[in-house]
């Protein structure tokens, strides 16, 4: 039996940088402790969650019985369907003492991601205090959003509870002040729940590699500040021993040996376990039952028939950027699933771009990006990120300096308080993202954006400040964040996948909700890909030709496709990025 189930507690939680497995591991632990006997409820805080393709079946913002395991139920916490009920909830009160025009207006100011964000987290924290769908499970396993949004949502107990204690809550973000101190218990219950070991397990995800297991000891750090303490390391994905020598194979093992002999201090003193890379996606039953194991699925003695798939010069990372090259500046958004390799291909794309003479930002809006550490020190182009600290510290002196400066000591005290709401976050963050967008009207500016959840809510905080400026200031809407985002002369939006089944659902699913925001999805790239490599490793080569089915996927719906190949170590630096560009 693997550390992460022995003696499990009542709440199990799995967390980790995006694309490290959290999600078939949630899946794998919950049908293990339903298969026991327990009543177990699965519910993902993932906006972007796909518990429901992991089991075949459809789960939604409803408890849904797993079919084929007795006692388990799955919950996918919608973050749409939470605000639109947090927003009527919210409204019921005063709905008949407002306006038309008051009403349309607190409608709109709860529109916004930090509405979403609230509303989901209610219900996150409905379960730790107990409510009356937790009472009929035994164990509830969440299945997390990748690590920057979970993290917030983990401190995010203590953060309100801090809030409303000081008596600074109001109708802005948390509703009528009628339901406060209800609100005030559930999340002090939800705090109490989550930092005792007893009652609430934490287990990090990772894969064998020096970055991601740098992220899992920033995710504990980071936790552990709020009072929530990690308890155990998956290490998943490792890929075990074979008989048939190989380059490529041989290298990755020394590469994932070396990185979990260095991982940080942090990590080491945990709970480990260690999970072997399998042949194909984990996706179904028969994969789940087996993916908690040691052992591997299935190691012939030799390769299996490879999948013929001929090179074509116009699938290569050099050929996109030929392309966005045409122009003289412009917006590049760098979009996907968490893990996929956003970082990368983007700080490849600022590379690509100054090394043809270009004027290049690269900046990001994702909290657990290391843009410095994939690009090094000696990059020339400008670098940056959206630090969403140091955004809200410039945010509140702004507001202090501007609107406070006219206010008298109370009246500037009132409003520093205000400026303490988590909430502010948002603000601060679209402020920092905007005035990003505003630079690609005369040079290029490349974007790595947080995984798709957090980057839907980023887009649904820019949409509503579209609104406002079209209903109070129509003769700027063209210049809106929003607008330039929808203008396919300065963006190109580049959706960034793996050749994965679930990757590529994702990503097709990003790219369905860009259109319907009226943004183009200028192009793909699918990333560490097997199939360019000349690998002749069994297990590798079963993974080649399960590759080839999402590679037609791609292929079908997109009219640019990049494919990079795989490699042993992150390309880190200027001249690993120029021959990851190149190869």
């Amino acid at each position: 039996m693997i550390e992460l189930l022995h003696n499990p507690p009542r709440f199990l939680f799995l967390t980790g940088k995006g694309g490290v497995g959290k999600t078939s591991i949630a899946c794998a632990t919950a049908v293990d402790l339903a298969r026991r006997g327990n009543r177990v409820l699965l519910v993902s805080t993932d906006p972007a969650s796909n518990v429901g393709q992991v089991f075949g079946q459809r789960v939604g913002y409803t408890i849904t019985p797993i079919v084929g395991v007795d006692g388990l139920d799955a919950l996918e916490i919608d973050p749409e369907a939470a605000a639109e009920e947090y927003r009527q909830r919210a409204l019921a009160p005063i709905r008949v003492f407002l306006s038309v025009k008051d009403l349309a207006d607190v409608t709109e100011q709860l529109s916004g991601s930090c509405t979403t964000e609230i509303a989901s987290f209610n219900e996150f924290t409905a379960f730790l205090a107990g409510n009356d769908i937790a009472q009929g499970y035994d164990h509830i396993v969440f299945d997390t959003a990748p690590t920057g949004h979970t993290v917030r949502l983990l401190k995010l107990p203590g953060e309100w509870t801090s809030f409303l204690e000081d008596g600074l809550g109001d109708a802005s973000c948390l509703g009528p002040m009628a339901g406060l101190d209800k609100t005030r218990t559930t999340y002090a219950d939800a705090l109490t729940a989550l930092a005792d070991p007893s009652v609430t397990r934490l287990g990090l995800v990772a894969r064998p590699q020096t970055s991601s297991l740098a992220e899992a000891s920033r995710t504990a750090d980071e936790l552990a500040e709020a009072g929530v303490h990690a308890t155990h390391l998956v290490i998943n994905g490792i890929l075990p021993s074979e008989p048939i020598p190989d380059d490529l194979a041989d290298a990755i093992r020394t590469e994932e040996t070396a990185a979990i002999a260095a991982m940080p201090a942090n990590l080491a003193g945990l709970a480990i376990d260690r999970l072997t890379l399998r042949t194909r996606d984990v996706m179904g039953l028969d994969a789940l039952t087996t993916l908690l194991s040691e052992t591997p699925d299935h190691t012939p003695a030799l390769a299996a028939p490879r999948a013929n798939t001929p090179a074509d010069s116009s699938d290569s990372l050099a050929a996109t950027i030929e392309q966005l090259a045409a122009k003289d500046h412009g917006l590049i958004m760098v979009v996907g699933k968490g893990g996929v390799g956003k970082t990368t291909m983007a700080a490849a794309i600022a590379v690509g771009l100054s090394d043809r003479g270009k004027d290049v930002l690269l900046t990001t809006t994702d909290p657990a990006a290391h843009l410095a550490w994939t690009v090094g020190e000696a990059a020339p182009f400008e670098v940056s990120s959206i630090d969403p600290a140091q955004a809200v510290a410039d945010y509140r002196r702004h507001v202090m300096d501007t609107k406070g400066a006219s206010l008298d000591a109370d009246g500037r005290a009132n409003l520093a308080e205000d400026l303490r709401s988590p909430c502010t976050e948002e603000v601060a963050v679209f402020q920092a993202f905007a005035a990003a967008v505003e630079q690609s009207a005369h040079r290029f500016v490349v974007m790595d954006t947080a995984p798709t959840g957090h980057t839907l809510l980023l887009m649904d905080a820019t949409g509503s400040y579209h609104r406002e400026v079209v209903r109070n200031l129509p003769e700027q809407a063209g210049l809106t964040p929003l607008a330039r985002l929808q203008d396919p002369d300065n963006t190109s939006v580049i959706v960034v996948t793996l050749p994965e089944t679930t990757p590529v659902l994702e990503a097709t699913g990003l790219a369905a909700d860009l259109t319907r925001a009226n943004i183009t999805t200028w192009g793909w790239i699918v990333n560490r890909s097997l199939t360019p490599t000349g690998t002749t490793s069994p297990l590798l080569t079963e993974r080649i030709n399960a590759e080839q089915v999402p590679l037609k996927q791609v292929k079908t719906q997109a009219s640019r496709v990049a494919i990079t190949p795989y490699r042993n170590t992150p390309p880190v630096g200027i001249n690993q990025l120029r021959q990851l560009i190149t190869a």
